[in-house]
């Protein structure tokens, strides 16, 4: 009878297990998938030399293959999770047994369930099912296991696994927690922090090595116990690895590079090319245009320029004012730096000296803001007035300003001190008052051969505004945009010696509209003048005349030949009427000084999906000789240069030997100290509500833009020479350094002549200015012409029927 009993209940068994196996194998997800899947993984964008610049993903993932993991990490996650991986089918009975054994054993005290799970169900539940603890997720996780055992090898799933597990700190798979806990690759990581991250899995905010130490230490020698019982390691080097700490090292950001605005615009670029899902899962890896030197001095000369313009315009005064001091350093603790501030710290004016006020900080240090240190600072009264330059310290704060500071390095002859109960006073923390500027500013730099973007800042501080100034707002060029008047007219005929006449003009734009009445920024009407001098000192009057002359379609044409904007067929165009970006003016620029080739501003060099394989590249001209047996350092592959032209090479040169003269001894002449061959143009509009200098010296071009957000004057004489201009010197000072000067290249067929740079006819004998000038064959002078002999300006010359402009702002 039992046995009869036995054969039954053993059918019945068989029979519930084989519906259970039937029922629940309905709707199983595909799990052949696996066998060429590959985990999301993040996007990681470097510089030009190799820095990383970015990651973007969802989950941080970097994917690395199991042949290229380290021996000790593997075992240690064996050891820690499924010891009988490579001998168990997908489940394992053993350690189902032992599970079952522990939780009758625990029935009743409130512990969570031991699941008995191996690494492969793991993975089974990680990729193919959810996390909730049910009976029939068990049930269905153990059915794919199985089935996944004969379709994937073992190394694949263990492959997967340590790929695939979240580890904590927003890290998934070991490579990408190794570098978030120990800023370490995996091959860097000792077996001690191997034997950490494999103990993990289980619950990474249980076992934080910060907030949670002690069960941290005790996870990761439990781990190292079992690869000592496992055989994987020596009792000697277990108890080495138990010696070492359980420490964090987070990653060293400083060894990134750092270029918010430049990031976010790669990330664009990405995202308009492959789409979101591969921006964030794709794992590309895009080496950008960047240089990292050059982006770390835009950005500095930048901000340095926006505060040395904000100085000059006063003090709006403090973040907040307190009634009472009572807790200040907590109330410090909980207020919020504000946008754009950092790395300046928030204080609070404890107390006012003679000479200094003392301020404290939210870490309760104290420290001193010297009188030197905010001389500056004015009031700053409405409609760009301001008050007198302060002569004591409570002029300009009180006690209870919480206002923004930056620490200075102390005098060596600073004795002042700190009065304290200690025996021997310490030298009081000293620091300079700040605040954030309300003006806004650009810088960009590219190679005007390539057009590859080597800097670009686009904004005061990225955390205060994503708004990229130098791709994304659309500004009124100025004068900036006068060089390419000047050079449609040189392709049109007109030489740099050839002269015009400098005198008022009236534009009648028609029945019912005002005559537009242009002028000078000086006012000032100068007579006859070389076309080389209308540039150099940007006058508005020659500028109108000329294109007047040469026609306002011509001008619109060279505009979109050389992709610079929007500039409607009126005559104000010829004064920058019209809109363009810093990006757009400054390529223009690049094609001047790289003889008139087309080029495209590009910050992507090259871009690699996950395998490896290149799938952008910059420069797509085939180069059978770069690769190869007969490659040589010394036998460079030579390219076909393959470059659309936008103008000929003289007439591009001819601009450029203008525009150094600019530098030389027009409107940019604050420059020329920097003993450079440097050539570029200044550019404001009307009320200076925007400054420019575009400018660039044989193999690097250079734009600067500043102005406001919402546009509105930046005040009497706030000129591109002088708020744009000094943040292109400095940025050129300081790349260029000490290296030689490189002079402009002259290409074929231009001559080189000696001219009276007043009346551009061959210099006399007596003459005082002369000059040497760029000439096509043929259109140089040939005579001697006196300087009397030039007509003088005449009455004012009424042009009929010529529209001034479309929009609400005129330019000069």
């Amino acid at each position: 009878m039992l046995f009869s009993l036995g054969i039954v209940l053993l059918f019945a068994g068989g029979a519930v297990a084989l519906w259970g196996v039937n029922h629940y194998s309905k709707d199983l997800p595909p799990y052949e998938q696996l066998a060429d899947y590959y985990p999301p993984t993040l996007t990681r964008v470097h510089a030009g030399d190799g820095r990383l610049l970015a990651e973007f993903a969802r989950e941080r993932r970097v994917f690395v293959p199991i042949s290229s993991m380290p021996r000790h990490l593997i075992a240690a996650f064996l050891s820690a999770e499924d010891q009988r991986f490579y001998d168990h089918m997908g489940i394992d009975p053993m350690g189902i047994a032992r599970a079952a054994i522990q939780n009758l054993k625990n029935l009743g005290s409130g512990q969570r369930l031991k699941g008995a799970s191996t690494i492969t169900q793991q993975v089974a539940k990680n990729f193919l099912l959810s996390n909730e603890v049910k009976l029939e997720r068990k049930i269905r996780e153990a059915l794919l296991a199985l089935r996944m055992e004969r379709v994937l090898s073992k190394d694949r799933i263990l492959e997967l696994y340590l790929n695939e597990n979240f580890l904590g700190q927003r890290a998934y798979g070991v490579a990408a927690a190794a570098l978030n806990y120990f800023d370490k690759s995996l091959d860097e990581l000792t077996i001690s922090e191997m034997a950490f991250l494999a103990g993990l899995p289980k619950a990474p905010n249980n076992y934080h090595p910060v907030r949670e130490a002690a069960a941290a230490r005790i996870r990761r020698d439990y781990v190292l116990g079992r690869m000592v019982i496992d055989g994987h390691i020596s009792q000697d080097e277990a108890a080495v690895a138990m010696a070492d700490p359980v420490t964090m090292l987070p990653r060293d950001q400083t060894r990134n590079a750092h270029a918010p605005y430049f990031a976010e615009e790669v990330r664009r670029e990405l995202e308009r090319r492959y789409g979101e899902l591969a921006l964030y899962q794709g794992g590309l890896s895009v080496r950008t245009t960047m240089n990292p030197e050059y982006q770390d001095i835009a950005q500095r000369t930048l901000r340095d320029g926006l505060i040395s313009y904000d100085r000059r315009h006063g003090w709006r005064g403090p973040v907040q004012h307190w009634d009472e001091l009572e807790g200040w350093a907590a109330r410090l603790t909980e207020m919020t730096t504000p946008a754009g501030a950092q790395p300046w710290r928030l204080a609070v004016v404890l107390e006012l000296a003679i000479d200094r006020a003392h301020v404290g900080f939210a870490d309760e240090q104290t420290g001193e803001i010297h009188f030197e240190e905010m001389k500056w600072a004015r009031k700053s009264l409405p409609n760009q007035r301001f008050g007198n330059e302060p002569t004591a310290v409570d002029q300009v704060l009180a006690v209870g300003d919480v206002v923004l500071v930056e620490a200075v390095p102390a005098e060596e002859d600073d004795t002042q001190a700190v009065e304290t109960d200690a025996a021997d006073a310490m030298p009081a923390a000293r620091f300079a008052l700040r605040q954030i500027p309300n003006v806004e500013g650009a810088v960009v730099a590219l190679d005007p051969h390539t057009g590859r973007v080597l800097a670009m800042t686009g904004g005061w501080s990225f955390r205060e505004s994503q708004f990229n100034r130098a791709t994304q707002a659309k500004r009124q060029p100025g004068s900036a945009f006068k060089p390419f008047v000047y050079l449609s007219a040189i392709e049109n005929g007109f030489t740099p010696a050839d002269l015009i006449l400098d005198a008022p003009i009236v534009i009648d734009q028609g029945p019912g509209l005002p005559k537009w009445k242009p002028n000078n920024y000086s006012n000032i009407f100068y007579g006859p003048s070389t076309l080389r001098l209308g540039v150099e000192k940007s006058r508005n009057l020659m500028t109108v005349r000329l294109a007047n002359k040469i026609g306002v379609d011509r001008i619109s044409e060279i505009a979109n030949r050389f992709n610079i904007g929007e500039f409607p067929e009126v005559l104000s165009m010829a004064l920058g009427a019209g809109e363009t970006t810093l990006m757009q003016l400054t390529a223009a620029y690049g094609m001047l000084v790289n003889g008139g080739a087309r080029i495209e501003p590009a910050i992507i060099e090259r871009i690699q999906d996950r395998h490896g394989s290149t799938i952008y590249r910059r420069d797509s001209r085939p180069c059978a000789t770069c690769i190869g047996p007969e490659t040589s350092p010394d036998r460079p592959p030579r390219l076909r240069d393959n470059r659309q032209r936008v103008t000929d090479s003289a007439s591009a040169f001819q601009m450029v030997w203008i525009l150094k003269g600019v530098i030389d001894r027009g409107t940019g002449r604050r420059i020329a100290s920097l003993k450079r061959p440097l050539a570029g143009k200044t550019g404001t509009t009307n009320d200076s509500i925007d400054t420019w200098f575009i400018g660039f010296s044989p193999d690097l071009v250079v734009g600067v833009f500043v102005g406001f957000d919402t546009p509105r004057t930046l005040g009497r004489r706030q000129t591109g020479s002088n708020v744009a201009a000094p943040i292109f010197k400095a940025f050129m000072g300081e790349v260029h350094g000490n290296r030689p000067p490189v002079p402009f290249r002259i290409p074929p067929g231009v001559r080189m002549v000696r001219i009276d740079a007043d009346s551009g006819a061959l210099p006399a004998p007596a003459a005082e200015r002369v000059l040497v000038e760029a000439f096509k064959p043929g259109t140089e002078p040939t005579e001697v012409r006196l300087v009397g002999d030039i007509v003088p300006a005449g009455d004012v010359e009424l042009i009929e029927g010529g529209t001034a402009q479309t929009f609400d702002s005129g330019l000069y």
